[in-house]
This record gives structure tokens, C-alpha cells and sequence, in this order.
């Protein structure tokens, strides 16, 4: 038996073991354009897209308790419970395939059964959320799921232009995926894209996480993803983004373009003080030309009627503007610095509840991001 063969039959044992193709099964083949296997139930082909990948996942190659999860399963025990906990949401990832099929349809389950939050649409807690890009090469918005139960299976869009493009699923932020597939009609073309080598890596909070966005995509991580069209990884933990070195011991092992460490949100100036260095160094040891970001805090936007509010954020800033300074001075290169005064804007319009990025807030954050981040990408090659 031929290694191709073994593995070919591997991947045929895996896939008839899904829930996706428990039914009314009609063909089972390889696309030969691909040499991956599919299924075709109901009348449309379907790729499981854990046959090619999704970028977002770090360390893909170590072992996972599911799928989907974003940590290894290594990092049980290791990290904070909440943070392995919230590790298991898939937030940041996004598969990539290209089709010239006319509808795309998607069969995904969601871990959690509350498909939504009070100040957070279901759409953006557990939706996927679909880009093209179009004949410039640019990415472009398409559709999004609208989940309604734990199981979707869904046509996302119909009556699409005629021709082959690039498209990119971004999964659900605050929900964890248990599989999930592609469906094209027969006879469509179907390649699933690979990831992408050396990600930009996020380390934040809640808003690096994903809140409130509308929308998977309308993330600033992914945002930014699109613009400079680049692979991202979020590690964005709601309430447990604190500069942990147990979180940094992972983020020293990614092959990363660039680290965006955004945690000030869940911290208080003594905080600061205590783990940025630390970590800072961490990262450096181990990466040491790797460019590193370091976020201030963003100003709730009701802080300019909240005096004590407004003081925080002030000494947060400081604590890390003195951080930065020390490490500068102890001769730590390539690190980056992004104010956080106006990353929502200056109109108090740029936040859900005050705290959580809006979709406009999201935006404004990138665009400030940007330049910062395409200066910092440039001098690290």
C-alpha cells in the first residue's frame, strides 16, 4: 500500500466519521483538481476544511483537544483556566478557498448553545462571515450567516457573478466551531487555500477577541489582515489579556511577522509595571528582530464625563510609556509604540457600551494601527 493511498484512505475514514455526511450520502470521490477528498449530500459538494486549513491557529502541528480550539491542548494546565477556556473560541480564524461556483453554502456547529450577547449580535458571536476579493485584488464583504440554532446548514450566498475568485470564511468570535464545511454545487471548481506562513500575532483582551463586532470580519485584527493582506492570528482573551508569560511561552514559539501586545484593557498601572518587561524580553530572547507593538488602552468613550474613569486610562498610559522607555534604554530594538488617547476616535462614538469597540470603533482602530504596524513589518525584514 502506497504511502499517497494510506493517506488518501485516512482522509476518506475521517470524513465518513463526520456528522456533516452521517446522511443521504450519494458520492464519495477525490476532486481532481485538488486531490482532496468530498462528499457530495443533498446535491452539493462539500470540503471539510481541516483538509487544507485555517490560518489562526497557532503551533497547527501539536496536538489539540478539538479541531477548531486555538491553543494546543498543552496549554490546559498551563495558562489560566479562563484563558484555556476562551482559547477554545475560534476567533481570528478564517479559511480560504477559491471557487467559481455561482452560490457557496456552509455546514458548521458551534460548541456553545448562546449563539449571541446582550451587547453583541449572533451574527458576530457566532456567525461566519464571508470576503471575496475582486478584480483589483482587493478583499470585499459578500454575505454573513445568520445563526439561529448550534447547527447551521445554510446557503450564505446565491447568485454570485460568474467567475473564479479568492474568498475568505472568517469564523465565529465568541463561539468554538466543532466542524465545518464548504458546499459548492457539482461540477464548480473548489481549491482550498493553505494557510499562510508568519502571521501577525494580537495578545489582548475582550476587544482584540472580537467585542461587539457585527461581524467576524469586522474585527481591527482582521481588518488589518485585509489591508495589508497578511495572515493574523488572535490571541484576544475576554477579561484575561494581563501579559502572562504562561500565554508568552506560546507566543515565543510562533514564526511571527509581528507581535501586537494589547492587554492594557484588563490591567491597572501596577500591572503594567510588573509583567510588561518581563514579557517584552520574553518575546525578544526568543524572537530577537521579530517587530513587537506595544497598544495603550483605548478611553472608553464616556471617559470625558467620568473623572476617575479618565484618571485610569491617564495612569495606565504612563505606566507603559515608562515601560517602553525602560526597554528601550536596556537596548530592546524594533519595538513599537501606539497611542490610545483618540483609537476609538474623539467624537464618544466609537464604542457599543462605552468599553467594546463598535464596528466604527474596529475601523478607526485599524486605520491608526496601519501605518504603525506596515512601518514596524518594513524595518523587520
Amino acid at each position: 500500500m502506497t504511502t499517497l493511498f494510506r493517506s488518501l484512505l485516512a482522509t476518506w475514514l475521517l470524513l465518513t466519521a463526520s456528522p456533516l455526511f452521517a446522511q443521504d450520502v450519494a458520492i464519495d470521490q477525490l476532486d481532481p483538481e485538488m486531490a482532496v477528498a468530498k462528499k457530495t449530500v443533498d446535491g452539493l459538494d462539500w470540503y471539510d476544511v481541516t483538509q487544507w486549513g485555517v490560518e489562526g491557529r497557532i503551533l497547527p502541528d501539536q496536538e489539540r483537544q478539538q479541531w477548531f480550539d486555538r491553543f494546543p491542548a498543552s496549554a490546559e494546565g498551563s495558562v489560566t483556566s479562563n484563558v484555556w477556556n476562551l482559547s477554545r473560541d475560534s476567533a481570528g480564524m478564517m479559511v480560504r478557498f477559491k471557487t467559481d461556483a455561482t452560490e457557496i453554502h456552509v455546514h458548521y456547529k458551534l460548541k456553545k448553545s448562546r449563539l449571541a450577547m446582550p451587547h453583541m449580535p449572533a451574527t458576530g458571536v457566532s456567525g461566519v462571515d464571508l470576503y471575496a476579493r475582486d478584480e483589483a485584488g482587493d478583499w470585499r464583504w459578500v454575505q454573513v450567516t445568520r445563526p439561529a440554532s448550534q447547527e447551521m446548514k445554510v446557503k450564505i450566498v446565491g447568485d454570485l457573478a460568474e467567475g473564479m475568485r479568492e474568498y475568505a470564511a472568517y469564523l465565529p468570535l465568541y463561539n468554538g466551531v466543532e466542524f465545518m464545511s464548504i458546499g459548492v454545487k457539482p461540477g464548480s471548481h473548489f481549491e482550498g487555500l493553505a494557510p499562510r506562513p508568519k502571521p501577525i500575532v494580537f495578545y489582548g483582551t475582550s476587544i482584540t477577541h472580537g467585542a461587539c463586532a457585527s461581524r467576524p470580519g469586522m474585527v481591527h485584527t482582521a481588518i488589518l489582515g485585509r489591508r495589508l493582506d497578511r495572515p493574523v492570528v488572535n490571541l484576544g482573551f475576554s477579561g484575561n489579556g494581563r501579559m502572562d508569560k504562561e500565554v508568552g511561552d506560546y507566543l515565543t514559539q510562533v514564526d511571527a511577522a509581528a507581535f501586537v501586545i494589547d492587554c492594557l484593557p484588563n490591567m491597572g498601572p501596577a500591572d503594567v509595571t510588573a509583567k510588561c518587561i518581563p514579557l517584552i524580553k520574553q518575546l525578544r530572547a526568543a524572537h530577537p528582530a521579530t517587530p513587537i507593538l506595544l497598544v495603550e488602552d483605548r478611553r472608553n468613550t464616556n471617559d470625558w464625563i467620568l473623572p476617575a474613569r479618565q484618571a485610569h486610562h491617564t495612569r495606565n498610559h504612563a505606566a507603559l510609556k515608562a515601560a517602553h522607555a525602560s526597554l528601550v534604554a536596556d537596548g530592546v530594538t524594533n519595538l513599537h509604540y501606539i497611542t490610545g488617547d483618540t483609537l476609538y476616535g474623539d467624537d464618544s462614538e466609537g464604542a457599543t457600551d462605552g468599553s467594546h469597540a463598535s464596528d466604527l470603533g474596529f475601523m478607526r482602530q485599524a486605520l491608526q494601527f496601519e501605518p504603525i504596524l506596515q512601518g514596524a513589518l518594513a524595518e523587520g525584514k
